[in-house]
């Protein structure tokens, strides 16, 4: 797959003398790649908009063929329009889209062990962050991870006829894939015939911001012979719809662009800016009474000013029972310094006992070459956590070689405000030797998630005094 998206990377560039964008470009191979995969599967597309009838085309008319193709599937009813909707021939030169095509043609991209335009998609997006391309990790989660929480939620729509599965902020669908490539994997791809039809229209939904990985999210899925639910709009300024899920695996988009003001949500029961905080809360919001849930947070959602307020909320409601301390740089190269966790909860039922396991502390932290994410560094987690999805399997400390995995009382919660972040017990050994410090980058995005928390709570402060709740600390009236 490296060869592959280093020979994409490199027409990339040549297309910029075309006055193709990065996006644009992306995008364009995602149409590409979907056309030749649905080939290879033998999909039904309609008739004359096949790869075949496009690959033997050239000059002007491929370039209109290509045009009118994206036009009329665009068009089709269904998850086939809803992935080819306003898809439009950025290609100004149609030598430059069959040379594309011919790159496409030379591989069998069925054939390979990966999700391949989620692979392609996230090579191309790592590359382009590497050239300091801006938000190309907002849609990137590393699929060892998302394996690994998978694996723990166990997310089996043989549970009951209703069961339904939701990524708030899918992406490219990541999360919904590795479900059911697990589902396929407990039943040997063989499932009865009304639950073979439930799994592949009404299980699986998702709903992203941003239209492109919205594309890739349903091509994905369609291509893996689903029909999902995927909406395009802001899972938290958006009111929710009276769906409620299952089972809820999710991983927020980090930072806080666009969150100045607090959403104008009645279900929240915390008024916070922060974007993050506000996803637990619409989790809370979605998930049927029963529901599990795993949320990819960073840590400024641990400590942050709010963070209180609204772990308060989420213990008392639900049952906190794990939280998984990543290793520094998980999110390397996209966001080497965000310190990240995961939080696993069921609704209805309140917390007693949170069980914490530090991934992290001692840790040698995550790169993209020397020291890559693996499956082994979640595999004494997984261990512990148990087969229960919920987290209710018998439990013990020792199951750590390493003393990594610790229980917490809800009272020692509440005594710490409920900031999960302060819940730590082992010593990093590095601390104290000048030569061991972390690398800059991740000194640095420790740094960036501080002083956000310190902004939130900055911008808080002012909302009061506007409010006028303030005027009596400031000598007012």
């Amino acid at each position: 797959m490296t060869d592959v998206v280093q020979t994409l990377w490199g027409f990339c560039h040549t297309l910029r003398h075309d006055g193709i964008d990065y996006g644009d470009y992306i995008e364009q191979i995602t149409y590409l790649l979907f056309l030749k995969m649905a080939d290879e599967r033998s999909v039904a597309l309609p008739e004359g908009c096949g790869w075949p009838a496009l690959s033997a085309k050239s000059g002007t008319d491929l370039a209109e063929f290509y045009t009118k193709l994206l036009a009329r599937l665009g068009k089709e009813p269904g998850i086939l329009g809803d992935i080819f909707a306003q898809a439009q021939n950025r290609f100004a030169n149609p030598v430059s889209l069959k040379r594309l095509i011919g790159l496409v043609d030379q591989t069998e991209w069925t054939a390979l062990d990966v999700d391949v335009k989620g692979a392609a998609f996230e090579g191309l997006l790592e590359k382009a962050a590497s050239e300091g391309k801006k938000g190309a990790g907002q849609y990137f989660t590393p699929r060892v991870l998302i394996q690994a929480i998978v694996r723990c939620m166990k997310p089996d729509p043989r549970a009951h006829p209703a069961f339904t599965i939701c990524d708030p902020a899918c992406g490219t669908g990541g999360f919904l894939i590795a479900a059911h490539d697990w589902l396929l994997e407990q039943t040997g791809g063989v499932l009865e015939v009304e639950t073979a039809k439930r799994v592949k229209r009404a299980t699986y939904f998702g709903q992203d911001l941003v239209q492109r990985p919205r594309r890739l999210a349903l091509m994905n899925l369609f291509l893996h012979n689903l029909e999902p639910v995927i909406t395009l709009g802001d899972s938290i300024d958006d009111p929710p719809s009276s769906r409620r899920f299952d089972a809820v695996l999710t991983n927020p988009p980090f930072g806080t662009k666009g969150a100045n003001a607090a959403p104008e949500r009645e279900d929240f029961v915390v008024s916070t800016s922060n974007k993050q905080l506000n996803f637990i809360q619409h989790v809370m919001t979605v998930l049927k009474p029963g529901g599990r849930a795993a949320v990819v947070v960073p840590d400024n959602v641990l400590f942050a000013d709010a963070a209180g307020d609204v772990f308060k909320v989420l213990v008392e409601d639900c049952d906190l029972h794990t939280v998984l301390r990543l290793p520094e740089g998980t999110f390397s190269p996209y966001s080497p310094g965000t310190k990240t966790n995961v939080i696993f909860f069921t609704k209805g039922y309140p917390t007693e006992r949170t069980w914490v396991y530090d991934g992290r502390t001692n840790v040698p932290g995550i790169t993209k070459k020397e020291r890559p994410l693996t499956e082994a560094h979640f595999a004494e987690f997984e261990r512990c956590y148990g087969p229960d999805p919920n987290g209710r399997a018998k439990r013990d400390a020792a199951d750590s070689a390493e003393d990594r995995w610790r229980p917490f009382h809800v009272t020692e919660l509440a005594a710490h405000g409920y900031k999960v972040d302060s819940l730590k017990w082992l010593r990093d050994e590095g601390l104290g030797d000048g030569a061991d410090l972390p690398e800059p980058a991740l000194l640095a995005g420790e740094a960036i998630a501080e002083l956000e928390a310190a902004v939130e709570d900055l911008q808080r402060i002012v909302a009061m005094l506007e409010d006028g709740n303030g005027a009596g600390a400031c000598g007012g009236e």
